[in-house]
């Protein structure tokens, strides 16, 4: 099963390997001039942006490659690459303009053709990204700014799918079939790449005939840093000047300092639990539902997020225009009074005495400590829970394989409804791996997938959230702050709550 941006955003979240030779590369103050020092907590993959399931990656490559529409940071798609778009009468046919003049890095002119290219590599190739251009029924290039795009249905979302984040970058083909994008990828965008130092640093420059303007710095040295009190000091004494590598634990401290600014947003990942429909009870809503009953999101979201998580019962935050309320399982409840609600549902299911196997994957902590607090509320209406830790290509191959009772991760990245809800849930959904099927939920799901009028596609949504969350197909938790620290001498700096790292607009004043 594909994980697509499931891999992306925990990978987020992990505690790796490196550290201190990172650190070695960011170098002192003054020596780097206009360019950004910025740590990020890991070291990506490789660097191709259709191929990478790694945040560490995209958070270089958001500064690398362009799509041809882009969020900005309201999440409001606007153009990138394409300066202007039409949409046919029917809903069937979108053209796309491209802005004049645009060249890849490597001097190649970046035209129709380049765009056509990149799209059928990701669908021929089923690249991990190819399910967003699913709707689509052909690509052509009328000329060499022109592109068509034609879909077997009106498709409300196309725009987000095309440009929601840089695993749709329009690639170069000469360094495509040169097998170098790996290693040395060439885009359009704001930054093109110099250099990769394994296990320290990637360093990328100013591209001055970026259709947007050049950026106002001379470039970008990425260290890894996995540590995360590591890089709270490197920020502190002026070694870097970027970073969202601290623990959240730290933000009250660097709040404090009065030579950095702390970025907190509420981010559009969520933290989820889901139980195996498959395996005996959990195939029961009754067992379920006490299960959501039981869990004290409040707590679970105080102990990971120091409280910058914000607890939820659905997966989209209320910062989202989509935000739908749900409040079920907490709503007027004291944890008492929801206990008492939680073992009468296990009366009426004859689970009484029942035990439940959480997997979580020690790649990523917070799984491991937020499973501790649920294993401690369960046991409080009789669950005994025995705490599964594995690395994550075991979780993985188990949860793939449909060999657990219960286990708990997150989504980030998500920017339509359709990101949050129908791969997860619809019952021929890719990540649909605790076997939920639901067939009003299906045709919901279906339906908002080609519903043009917002506000009746987000009644859709509502309904289709409040029957997955009645249902507890997943029992959501939290959604997550994005949280990021930076010198004071680095304006023009946006904490996006989709966690893209953007420079183009930033610039440094050094004392």
């Amino acid at each position: 099963m594909s994980r697509r941006r499931f891999l992306t955003a925990v990978g987020a979240l992990g505690v790796g390997l490196l550290g201190t030779s990172a650190l070695s590369a960011c170098g002192s103050g003054s020596s780097d001039g206009n360019t950004i020092r910025a740590a990020i907590a890991g070291e990506p993959d490789q660097l191709d942006p259709h191929k990478s399931s790694s945040y560490f990656t995209f958070q270089v490559l958001e500064n690398v490659f362009d799509t041809l529409v882009e969020p900005d940071e309201h999440l409001v798609m606007r153009p990138a690459l394409a300066e202007s778009w039409t949409v046919s009468a029917d809903n069937r046919v979108w053209t796309f303009t491209l802005r004049p003049g645009l060249r890849f890095h490597n001097g190649d002119p970046c035209a129709a053709a380049d765009v056509v290219y990149s799209y059928r590599r990701i669908i021929d190739e089923e690249l991990s990204n190819a399910w967003k251009l699913e709707a689509i029924d052909q690509i052509v290039a009328v000329d060499d700014r022109q592109v068509r795009i034609s879909v077997a249905k009106p498709t409300p979302n196309l725009l987000t799918n095309l440009g929601g984040f840089k695993g749709l970058a329009i690639v170069n083909r000469r360094n495509v079939e040169s097998g170098e994008i790996a290693t040395r990828p060439v885009g359009t965008g704001p930054f093109s790449f110099v250099s990769r130092s394994p296990g320290a640093s990637i360093v990328i420059k100013a591209n001055p005939d970026h259709w947007a303007g050049p950026p106002a710095v001379d470039g970008v040295n990425f260290s890894f840093i996995s540590q995360g009190t590591t890089a709270v000091s490197a920020l502190r004494s002026g070694e870097i000047d970027w970073t969202d590598a601290m623990p959240a634990q730290q933000l009250s401290i660097l709040s404090g300092d009065d030579s950095l600014n702390v970025g907190t947003v509420t981010a559009n990942d969520y933290w989820y639990l889901t139980m195996n429909f498959a395996r005996r009870p959990f195939g029961d809503t009754r067992v379920r539902q006490a299960v959501a009953y039981a869990i004290d999101r409040e707590s679970i979201a105080q102990v990971v997020g120091y409280g910058t998580a914000k607890p939820n019962e659905l997966a989209i935050p209320t910062t989202s225009p989509w935000f739908w309320n749900f409040d079920r399982f907490t709503a007027g409840l004291d944890r008492s009074a929801a206990n008492d609600k939680a073992k009468a549902l296990l009366r009426q299911a004859d689970a009484t005495s029942l035990d439940m196997g959480l997997m979580v994957t020690t790649e990523y902590p917070e799984t491991v400590t937020a499973a501790q607090v649920i294993a401690s509320n369960l046991d409080d209406v009789g669950i005994g829970v025995t705490i599964e830790q594995l690395d994550f290509g075991a979780w993985l191959d188990k949860q793939n394989a449909g060999d657990f009772d219960a286990l708990m991760l997150g989504w980030l990245g998500n920017l339509d409804p359709d990101d949050f809800y129908y791969a997860q849930h619809h019952s021929s959904g890719e990540s649909n791996a605790q076997k939920y099927k639901n067939p009003t939920v299906d045709r919901l799901l279906d339906a908002g997938r080609t519903e043009l009028d917002m506000v009746r596609r987000k009644d859709i949504y509502g309904a289709a959230a409040t029957a997955i969350a009645d249902d507890v197909s997943y029992l959501y938790l939290y959604n997550p702050s994005a949280n990021q620290a930076y010198t004071t001498q680095l304006l023009g700096y946006v904490v996006r709550s989709d966690k893209a790292v953007r420079f183009r607009t930033a610039r440094l004043e050094r004392s």
